[in-house]
């Protein structure tokens, strides 16, 4: 049962309709859930298929992705479903805009995924306009929230729009992931607050109870570390909670307005580009 206290948003990261089934057993609610390319792939369905010795082929892929979404968001009709497009280095804003508008057709409940990069965001800005609700994610930096807060200014309301960091893969370089966290909510608080913050890539318990404390919009876990969460007792931590960083390096606070046009932020970061290859990767290794 959902705690009183809780106030965030909690969201399964995973691409197996399965795994939302052991979820709402195991919570008794689920707010949401996020995909990507790479857990569409790790599916405990696309596994099945790939042992057998079978690929698919481009189009069979884009159904398949398509009938997981499908049950996940009968399984959770009231939460949001993130799907994500197809994006490399070199997919243009048009592209990315085309498959957007195909994929939020799939749901009534689509949130869609598109990575912050230039390309992205122009496609992002198009399809605010076109009324669509959005995850911009592989967020690594203060100045890419600032741009996604400004390339969606347009939205309707709040809760259309996500912006996306990584936490995870900040510590795995020896860098706070939480620090960027907490430094994009200080830094939305000078806005209108119709972007929420989706605490990604969350690795342990610590991860989420943290993201928890700080307030942050919506935690999106692996179903390993919500049930370690309801193991725990569903604790939501109090005033006291501190958060051990293990000695990871802290990222510090930037004094960054808001009240700019998104192209003049340097958006550009490595972690995005190395998220996009892996996606990718993980994409082709299951298509003919």
């Amino acid at each position: 049962m959902k705690p009183d206290n809780l106030k965030t948003k909690i969201f399964l990261d995973s691409g197996d309709p399965k795994e939302t089934r052991e979820t709402l057993s195991l919570l008794g609610f689920l707010d949401g859930q996020t995909t990507n390319p790479s857990l569409i792939a790790k599916s405990s369905s696309a596994q099945e298929r790939i042992s057998k010795g079978l690929k698919f082929s481009k189009v069979e892929v884009k159904e398949f992705y398509r009938d997981m979404v499908s049950e996940i968001s009968g399984l959770i009709p009231s939460g949001s479903v993130s799907i994500e497009v197809y994006a490399d280095l070199s997919t243009s804003a048009k592209e990315m805009l085309d498959e957007a508008q195909q994929m939020y057709s799939w749901i009534p409940n689509a949130h869609i995924k598109i990575p912050i990069t230039k390309e992205g965001l122009k496609a992002a800005e198009i399809a605010v306009s076109l009324g669509m609700r959005l995850n911009l994610t592989l967020c690594f930096s203060q100045e890419q929230a600032a741009a996604v807060y400004s390339a969606t200014k347009g939205a309707p309301k709040k809760g259309d729009i996500f912006v996306s960091p990584f936490i995870g893969r900040l510590d795995d370089k020896g860098l706070n992931g939480m620090d960027l966290i907490s430094n994009i909510i200080r830094m939305y608080r000078q806005g209108d607050g119709h972007v929420e913050i989706l605490a990604a890539s969350i690795r342990n318990l610590n991860h989420l109870l943290c993201s928890l404390w700080l307030g942050v919009d919506i935690v999106t876990a692996p179903f390993k570390v919500l049930k370690e969460w309801v193991n725990k007792g569903l604790i939501v931590p109090d005033n006291f909670y501190q958060y051990d960083s293990h000695g990871l390096s802290p990222l510090a606070y930037c004094d960054i307005s808001l009240d700019q046009n998104w192209q003049n932020f340097n958006i550009h970061h490595p972690f995005t580009d190395k998220g996009l290859e892996s996606f990718v990767r993980d994409w082709k290794a299951i298509i003919e």
